[in-house]
């Protein structure tokens, strides 16, 4: 737990960390009905939301050019994390779990999934296929890009044809 504390800390987290012999049970028995109920408690939920500029340099008149950081306190994190830990196991083992997803997993990061695509890359021109990259900033549209109409542009800019990989669908 880093040492500092926020605004909608019940506890300071110095106090925590020095009496956490103490905090720790109660932590635990929290955190037992917590998973126990199936509910995470509604005063958990509360954060500070503070406006940050995406980039440097940006108008600051404009909303849209701010992201939100919530600063959530600093028991609701421990209880966080007591969650990830019981939770990511099973996710990561469910059939269904792209093994390709990078974010928010142990010993992944964008370097591994760069690493796979390089590897992709270098097989097919190892085996004589056409090799392209197409490369998309969706910062500014996340979750947005209809893939049809994707495909149909790199059709008609690149002449990549067939049906669309199962990683973009």
């Amino acid at each position: 737990m880093k040492p500092k504390s926020s605004v909608v800390d019940y506890i300071p987290t110095s106090l925590l960390k020095s009496c956490s012999n103490v905090f720790s049970e109660l932590i635990c028995n929290l955190a037992n009905l917590s998973f126990a109920e199936g509910i995470f408690p509604n005063s958990f939920k509360l954060a500070n939301v503070t406006p940050r500029l995406k980039k440097a340099g940006l108008d600051t008149s404009v909303s849209a050019n701010y992201r939100p950081i919530s600063n959530l306190n600093n028991i609701s994190k421990i209880l966080e994390r007591l969650y990830l830990s019981v939770l990511q196991p099973h996710i990561l083992s469910c059939p269904a779990f792209n093994p390709l997803q990078s974010a928010y997993r142990p010993r992944h990061s964008t370097e591994t999934a760069l690493l796979h695509t390089l590897n992709h890359i270098y097989s097919a021109a190892d085996r004589g296929m056409p090799t392209a990259l197409v490369s998309l900033d969706l910062s500014a549209a996340f979750d947005t890009i209809d893939h049809s109409i994707l495909i149909s542009r790199l059709h008609s800019s690149f002449g990549v044809s067939g049906p669309a990989p199962a990683w973009l669908s």
